[in-house]
């Protein structure tokens, strides 16, 4: 099985929430259970199939961290011989040709892509444009309104 991709911030991003699930919603979970099963009558209590529900929830959320830690290659970016290249973990400025606009993506693994937060994911179509690419070349992307043409203006492994 090939191993996924992550930064070294997106494994410590990743180990974070899992201690905190771990540590911190599972006992509280655990106590809502035992407080619901006080009240009696299982089958008509809201609260104890909430509690039980919330915890099929964690439970699942902490296995699937744990599986996605475990099959995966971390790359601390920072340790990226530097260049003006784009790779995996490559922060990228990019000038759009059309409007002048600039956007900054970091190239990420699956799991920890977020566009919201500029992060993308190494397999997105914007990715897969930029990967191999340098400062000054113009890329064309794929995009839902057609294509658009980007100049790579810097790039950077923070």
């Amino acid at each position: 099985m090939k191993r996924k991709p992550l930064t070294s911030k997106g494994a410590e991003k990743l180990r974070l929430e899992l201690r905190r699930l771990k540590s911190q919603e599972r006992p509280r979970i655990i106590q809502a259970i035992a407080e619901a099963r006080a009240h009696g009558d299982l089958s008509e209590n809201a609260e104890y199939h909430a509690a039980r529900e919330q915890q099929g929830f964690v439970e699942g959320r902490i296995k699937h961290i744990e599986h996605e830690l475990s099959h995966c290659e971390i790359i601390d970016v920072g340790h990226l011989p530097a260049s003006n290249r784009v790779v995996f973990g490559a922060t990228v400025d990019l000038e759009d040709q059309d409007d002048g606009s600039e956007v900054v993506f970091q190239i990420v693994g699956e799991i920890e892509a977020d566009v919201k937060l500029g992060l993308i994911s190494i397999t997105s179509p914007i990715a897969r444009a930029l990967v191999g690419k340098s400062e000054g070349d113009v890329v064309d992307v794929a995009v839902p309104g057609g294509t658009r043409a980007f100049e790579i203006v810097a790039v950077r492994y923070v």
